[in-house]
């Protein structure tokens, strides 16, 4: 049996930013739902979509949508559910290196309830969790030609030897922390720009501003906190600042800051600071709003407000 395999052909040209996603990708099964249900009750959805997911993938949708070229090093497996999702994403632009086609059972599904009157969610899933990968031979190859890695913490089988490569490569490296994982600490001394939700708790650190200094101690350059609607912070070289993000109705959350970082990458790989990120912050804060905006996982990327943002960049978000 195959140890990998290669889905999608590059949509973007030579001249577009290269981003290169190392991580976890999903099958999202998305039920939209009036309310979250109590304990044993049922609940009949007013709609339902089926996509790929998970952080790096999502982010890579993202970039590639944006115009640039993505690509995925992930585990999905050979099972039918994940050459569905497989499928999905190259059908959305982005290159699939599956490194896990000797995985004969399901891949991480996740059940995702979005409650239609607030568009919070709530998700179940395994995360891939006891899948093996075989990093790429040539990741290294891989990980040069891009303008910038993003890892999200999973598969570390996967994410340590490209953000080492990336670090030898002087590639940026944009790290996904949804949360504190097992792999975290040995990626940190690689990761250029940590891009944090309001959940990551490093360990021993009881604030964002404690946190910081901890990353920091580690040799991340830059690091952010995205908190919802509230203004993203941030830290670098001994400044910080805040940058307030766009006002919207919130139709639909799911999968917002996997966009943040997937719009925060291309800016990155446009050359954008990532010492004084508030540029950058800007944009991918304006991404993530539209995002939110739109009721559904993929709908929202055929927004023609989507293309604008990204034409309007850098000249329309000011550092």
């Amino acid at each position: 049996m195959l140890s990998e395999v290669l889905t999608g052909e590059p949509a973007a040209t030579s001249a577009d930013p290269r981003g290169l996603f190392v991580g976890l990708a999903t099958l999202d099964m998305v039920y939209r739902v009036p309310e979250h249900p109590g304990p044993n009750r049922k609940v009949v959805a007013v709609r339902q979509d089926l996509a790929a997911g998970g952080p790096a993938a999502n982010a890579a949708v993202t970039f590639a949508a944006l115009g640039g070229a993505a690509r995925l090093v992930t585990g999905l497996g050979a099972h039918p559910l994940g050459r569905f999702a497989a499928a999905e994403l190259a059908g959305r632009g982005v290159v699939v290196r599956d490194t896990a086609m000797e995985w004969a059972e399901p891949p991480a599904v996740a059940s995702i309830l979005v409650q239609d009157s607030t568009g919070e969610r709530a998700v179940v899933s395994t995360h891939a969790a006891g899948m093996t990968v075989t990093p790429p031979d040539d990741l290294a190859v891989e990980v040069a030609k891009a303008d910038v890695l993003l890892v999200d913490g999973h598969h570390p089988a996967l994410a340590l030897p490209a953000a080492r490569a990336a670090a030898e490569a002087s590639v940026p490296v944009i790290l996904d922390g949804g949360s504190w994982k097992l792999a975290t600490e040995k990626l940190l001394p690689y990761v250029t720009v940590a891009a944090c939700s309001a959940d990551f708790r490093v360990p021993g650190c009881a604030s964002p501003p404690e946190a910081a200094r901890a990353l920091a101690r580690y040799g991340v350059v830059t690091v952010l906190v995205t908190r919802g609607p509230d203004p993203v912070l941030w830290w670098s070289g001994g400044r910080s600042g805040s940058v307030p993000v766009p006002q919207v109705v919130a139709r639909d959350t799911l999968g917002a800051g996997d966009v943040f970082h997937g719009a925060l990458c291309w800016a990155v790989a446009l050359g954008a600071d990532v010492v004084v990120p508030e540029a950058a912050v800007r944009f991918a804060a304006a991404v993530a709003a539209l995002r939110c905006s739109i009721v559904g996982p993929r709908a929202w990327l055929d927004d023609p407000a989507l293309a604008e943002l990204a034409r309007s960049f850098p000249k329309g978000f000011p550092g």
